[in-house]
C-alpha cells in the first residue's frame, strides 16, 4: 500500500502553494482544521482529507516523493491565502479621497483654532500637530484632485488642462492659509 494517493491534490486540499514553507503549511492546516473539525460542525470526511494532506506535506521525504509523482499543468492558477480580500487604498474611489482630505483639513483647522482661542499656550505641541494634520490634509486634497481628474472621461475638456487645475488648487490653498492666518491674528 502506498503512503499517499498520487491522484489527490494535497496542496489544493490544504489551500497552499506547492512552494509553501513548513510554517505556512502548518498555519493553513490549523486554520482549515478549526473550520472543518467535526466538533465545530464540520464534515468528518473533509477533516480526514485535511489530516491526510497535512501528514503528507509536513514530512519532507513524503512531500518530495509526492511532488515527484505530480505533473501539474503550467497554467495552474493559485491564489495564496495571504491575498487581502479587503479593498486596498487605491480602491477607495473619488469620494473616499475627497472625504479623507476634507476630514483632515477640518480636524487640523479645529485643533489650530482650539489652541489659539482657548489661550492655552502651553499646548503648543497640539498646535504643531494641527499644522502637521493640515499639511497632510493638503496632500490628500491634491491626491483627491488628481483622482477626480483621472475619473473624468477622455472627452471632458477639464481633463486636458492639468496646469490650470494645479494653479487653481494652489491658489485656493494659499488664500485659505492666508485667511486662516488672519483669523488666528484676531
Amino acid at each position: 500500500m502506498s503512503q499517499f494517493d498520487s491522484n489527490k491534490d494535497y496542496y489544493g486540499v490544504l489551500g497552499v502553494d506547492k512552494h509553501a514553507s513548513q510554517i505556512e503549511i502548518e498555519r493553513q492546516y490549523k486554520r482549515e482544521a478549526s473550520k472543518h473539525h467535526p466538533d465545530r460542525g464540520g464534515n468528518e470526511e473533509q477533516m480526514k482529507s485535511l489530516n491526510e494532506a497535512y501528514r503528507i506535506l509536513k514530512d519532507k521525504s513524503l512531500r518530495n516523493s509526492y511532488d515527484e509523482t505530480q505533473h501539474r499543468p503550467a497554467h495552474y492558477a493559485f491564489t495564496p491565502v495571504t491575498t487581502p480580500t479587503a479593498p486596498t487604498a487605491q480602491d477607495v474611489g473619488v469620494l473616499g479621497h475627497c472625504l479623507s482630505a476634507g476630514l483632515c483639513l477640518i480636524a487640523g483647522v479645529f485643533l489650530l483654532l482650539l489652541v489659539r482661542f482657548q489661550w492655552i499656550f502651553f499646548l503648543w505641541p497640539l498646535g504643531l500637530l494641527a499644522l502637521v494634520v493640515l499639511g497632510f490634509g493638503v496632500m490628500l486634497a491634491r491626491s483627491a484632485m488628481v483622482a477626480v481628474n483621472d475619473s473624468l472621461p477622455v472627452t471632458n475638456p477639464f481633463k486636458r488642462h492639468t496646469k490650470i487645475q494645479e494653479v487653481a488648487f494652489w491658489t485656493a490653498i494659499v488664500s485659505g492659509g492666508y485667511g486662516l492666518y488672519v483669523l488666528m491674528t484676531l
